[in-house]
Order: structure tokens, then C-alpha cells, then sequence
């Protein structure tokens, strides 16, 4: 049985950073693409960065700069380092995994009901001005 645990969100200010994590058990990072979402209430989920089992990474235009995606596959654990955060990043977010995907696929369309496989059950993250 696969379980993918987020951490780490939490309250900032703007201009501050978070560190999210994800831990995984029941499932090989290295055999998987995985990536970060975000979704807000009566949204759909968007993806915000992702890395796929060759190390390559994608993320959203608005993040693009600020955000780093990493992983440790001995760890089996996933990474999103967040840094200059803005009010707008504020929201839920969600670590995920997906066999077959490359990191510009799960980026795009991992979100969606045919998209990433496995699920966290998200963290919350809080930016005030």
C-alpha cells in the first residue's frame, strides 16, 4: 500500500521560505515521476513543479525562479524548497507520483483524474503580507 506524508507547510510572511516534504512508503521515487500540486477550494489542481525518474524538472511559470524541486531516492523522500513567497502561493499542497510520466507530462496534465497515481494528503501553506 502506497503512502505519500507531507510536512512543512506552515505561515509566512512575504519575501519568507518554506521547505515542503514528502515521504513515501510502498512506492521507489526512483522508479516513479513525482511532483507537487497545489489546489484551492473549488479548483482544479495545478501542478507547481515535478521530476521524473531521469531527474529532469519542470515547473509552473509563476514559480519559476523561486521554487526547487528535489529528491533523495534513498530517502524516498521529495523536496520543494520555496523560496520569495508571495501571497499567491498561498493554498493546499500536495505531493504526488505517477509511473509513465515525463516531468513535463505530469506538470500539464498530472493533475487531472487520469493523471498522478498516488496522493498526499496535503499541507497548507499561508502566506500574509
Amino acid at each position: 500500500q502506497v503512502h505519500l506524508v507531507e510536512s512543512g507547510g506552515g505561515s509566512v510572511q512575504t519575501g519568507g521560505s518554506l521547505r515542503l516534504s514528502c515521504a513515501a512508503s510502498g512506492v521507489t521515487y526512483s522508479n516513479f515521476c513525482m511532483g507537487w500540486f497545489r489546489q484551492g477550494p473549488g479548483k482544479e489542481r495545478k501542478g507547481v513543479a515535478t521530476i521524473d525518474s531521469d531527474g529532469n524538472t519542470e515547473y509552473a511559470d509563476s514559480v519559476k525562479g523561486r521554487f526547487t524541486i528535489s529528491k533523495d531516492n534513498g530517502k524516498n523522500t521529495l523536496y520543494l524548497q520555496m523560496s520569495n513567497l508571495k501571497v499567491e502561493d498561498s493554498d493546499m499542497y500536495y505531493c504526488a507520483a505517477g509511473s509513465g510520466f515525463t516531468a513535463f507530462q505530469a506538470l500539464h496534465i498530472g493533475g487531472l483524474e487520469s493523471g498522478m497515481e498516488y496522493w498526499g494528503t496535503g499541507t497548507r501553506v499561508t502566506i500574509s503580507s
